[in-house]
């Protein structure tokens, strides 16, 4: 008789979901404590937005080049002013398009802070290949990786994306207005991109969010106005104290 952990047919049916839930719970919590990461700086946005040259450009934009540059001049920030233990990574979907510019970025200056965590998906490519192998984590279920995600989180810089970002963004928000997460900088970058999208002021004129909340978000234009942004709202809350144990 077979061990029920060791049966494919078991581990995949619906009984076993909680299993594979705890799994994709387990397993990362503790790959991060043995690698010692606790802070992300955390890139999203669209996996169809190529480089110049690639297909599938939507815009006149290259948001693929200012976010391979955003991380790299956030990689050198960190490297420069953080004890190696205290060093951000830039962590991203690791997929395609914004993610994979994101992550080359980083490698360009630290390949071993470049972190992804990837979602099994029927018609989407894998791992870009600019994530650090140790730093390379798969998952199944939507709501795990987001977990992840805001677990290490110390900085969102959000890139144009569809549904899958808008999905993250505003889950996000969410969380860190009921206080389930704590304060962060988060950064909309592109803001024509983000004031023809989204009139946020809306939402307080009508009263379903108050006029605080619209200081959750920042709006940044370019990456000169990201980078200042970020670093200057990182370098007023120490590392240190932004730590918390990891899968808690």
């Amino acid at each position: 008789m077979t061990n029920p952990y060791a049966d494919p047919d078991f581990m995949a049916s619906d009984d076993a979901r909680p299993l594979r839930i705890l799994s994709e719970y387990i397993e990362p919590r503790a790959r991060l404590l043995n690698l010692n990461v606790h802070n992300g700086l955390i890139f999203w946005g669209s996996a169809r937005l190529k480089t110049p040259e690639g297909p599938d450009v939507s815009s006149q934009v290259d948001y693929y080049g200012q976010a391979r540059d955003l991380a790299a001049r956030m990689m050198r920030w960190t490297m420069d002013s953080h004890a190696e233990s205290q060093q951000y990574y830039v962590c991203t979907g690791g997929g395609p398009g914004i993610m994979e510019a994101a992550n080359r970025g980083a490698a360009d200056v630290n390949p071993a802070r470049s972190m992804g965590l990837n979602i099994e998906l029927p018609h989407e490519q894998g791992t870009n290949a600019w994530v650090h192998e140790s730093l390379n984590f798969d998952f199944h279920y939507f709501f795990m990786r987001k977990f992840w995600f805001m677990n290490i989180a110390k900085a969102l810089i959000i890139f144009p994306g569809g549904f899958g970002t808008m999905d993250e963004l505003f889950e996000m928000l969410t969380l860190i207005q009921t206080g389930k997460q704590p304060r962060i900088p988060v950064v909309l970058y592109g803001k024509s991109f983000w004031e023809r999208l989204i009139d946020f002021s809306v939402f307080a004129d009508h009263g379903l969010i108050s006029q605080g909340d619209l200081d959750l978000f920042y709006q940044a234009e370019d990456v000169d106005d990201a980078y200042g942004f970020l670093t200057e709202a990182l370098g007023d809350c120490p590392v240190e104290t932004k730590r918390r144990r990891v899968g808690s």
